[in-house]
């Protein structure tokens, strides 16, 4: 391996040649893929990277024989072996601790349900059971949004200390809408009333015309995730839902919990 020759007071700079450099825009590359994108040519792979096409082509190589990413006619998509190791994370064991309780809240609202944790300050959707013909949004599963935004994240940080997430949420928080609370103080007032009530909302904050009710998954004390119910339209829902939404989240949060004691224990505590 070539060693970087530039340097900066004396301190020799990183370039494309060294293993971290090298691993960096690997993962730009893959993380090139998409739900809307999943098969690319080496173009649209560079472009969507933005890196150098010489340097897409090595990478590929690479890539390809780590089972990383595949050929497919003459393009490229995400390898299996990538999936392998998705599914040996907690969150993809969470996953499927819950989807059983999930499909079940599914067919008893007719709506849209979803599961999500908290990573930084943003929600990543672990699952999502859509309806027939349901609108299309901005998200999917695997996507990222800023927890201020929707239901999960308001759902999972409602049961954060105020006084923490005062100091580490910035502020103004992301905007998504023009419905979007941005002011911590504000959505501190919120997330006083999630507490109370165990049911977060929002309407139009994550993308407009669609509104939105999460309930916490609480494990040991501890809201590791939400589930949540969706519908396009800014009207509230049933009380029959929210009451349908907690009960599901309980259930989820009880077969987390008796899987952690089966030997998992030590899984715990754990960000899932």
């Amino acid at each position: 391996m070539v060693k970087a020759q530039a340097r900066v007071n004396g301190v020799p700079l990183l370039d494309v040649d060294t293993p971290s450099s090298i691993l960096s825009k690997a993962f730009d590359l893959l993380r090139a893929f998409n739900s809307n994108e999943r098969v690319m040519s080496l173009t649209e792979l560079s472009e969507a990277s933005g890196l150098a096409k010489s340097t897409v082509h090595r990478l590929l190589a690479r890539l390809v024989e780590l089972g990383a990413i595949e050929h497919h006619r003459g393009s490229y998509r995400i390898g299996i072996e990538v999936f392998r190791l998705g599914v040996t994370s907690l969150a993809a064991s969470m996953r499927d601790t819950a989807i059983s309780h999930l499909a079940t809240l599914h067919r008893q609202t007719g709506r849209t349900v979803q599961l999500g944790v908290m990573r930084g300050h943003e929600v990543v959707f672990l699952e999502r059971l859509s309806v027939e013909k349901a609108p299309s949004t901005l998200f999917g599963v695997g996507g990222r949004l800023p927890a201020n935004c929707t239901a999960l994240g308001k759902a999972v940080l409602a049961y954060e200390d105020p006084a923490f997430l005062e100091s580490l949420l910035p502020n103004p928080m992301p905007r998504m809408t023009a419905a979007s609370i941005t002011d911590v103080a504000a959505l501190l007032q919120q997330l006083a009333a999630v507490r109370c009530s165990g049911i977060a909302r929002e309407r139009g904050e994550a993308q407009p015309g669609f509104a939105c009710s999460a309930a916490a998954v609480i494990v040991n004390g501890v809201a590791v995730g939400a589930v949540s119910l969706s519908q396009p339209g800014m009207s509230g829902f049933h009380a029959g839902f929210d009451a349908a939404l907690r009960e599901t989240a309980v259930l989820v949060s009880k077969d987390i919990h008796d899987r952690l004691t089966q030997g998992r224990m030590h899984w715990f505590p754990i960000e899932l």
